[in-house]
């Protein structure tokens, strides 16, 4: 089926990006609820994950410099595409994955909905080199026998106690005087 996009179950970080060949009262309306799910022919989408602009209001950073600055986008996936995104007029639709709440979807997008490009966005590095320091350790630190510890705690709570005493001691005789 032409024209039909594939969204796979689970997709995450990938960020799609279409031209909206309309007129501007007609891309305004695309922002009421339920509206762009229907030009698209999906059920719902999340609409906290869907921009439609302008590609005018980006002024001097432009469409690519938004995808790399603003989305997040590998800067050499945009340089393969800047030709077309700096030549792209009118309003755009940017939508990212976590818009499909992880579900499988098929987009059957309106003609006047063209996909431009498909991009990843930078994707974070969870590993991490193993801990081998000494006190990272479960159960590493130094243990005192229980009556010991008893006894350091009440003279560290002795100490606090009389601190506080003098302190209260000292403003009641700065306050009288």
């Amino acid at each position: 089926m032409e024209g039909v996009i594939h969204i796979p179950a689970g997709e995450r970080g990938v960020i799609r990006l279409f031209r909206l060949d309309m007129r501007p009262e007609q891309a305004a309306f695309l922002k009421e609820p339920g509206a762009l799910a229907q030009v698209l022919g999906v059920a719902a989408l999340d609409p906290d994950q869907v921009e439609i602009f302008p590609v005018s209001d980006l002024e001097d950073i432009g469409l690519a410099g938004y995808l790399t600055d603003g989305c997040g986008v590998p800067r050499a996936q945009v340089e393969e595409d800047r030709g077309m995104l700096d030549a792209l007029e009118g309003h755009v639709l940017l939508i990212r994955s976590r818009a499909f709440d992880g579900a499988e979807t098929r987009l059957t997008p309106a003609g006047q909905i063209s996909l431009i490009g498909t991009y990843g966005e930078r994707q974070t590095n969870w590993n991490a080199p193993p801990v081998t320091a000494e006190s990272a350790k479960p159960y590493s630190a130094p243990k005192l026998p229980p009556r010991q510890a008893r006894r350091q705690a009440r003279r560290i709570g002795a100490v606090l106690f009389a601190v506080v005493m003098l302190l209260a001691a000292l403003l009641v005789w700065v306050v009288a005087v």
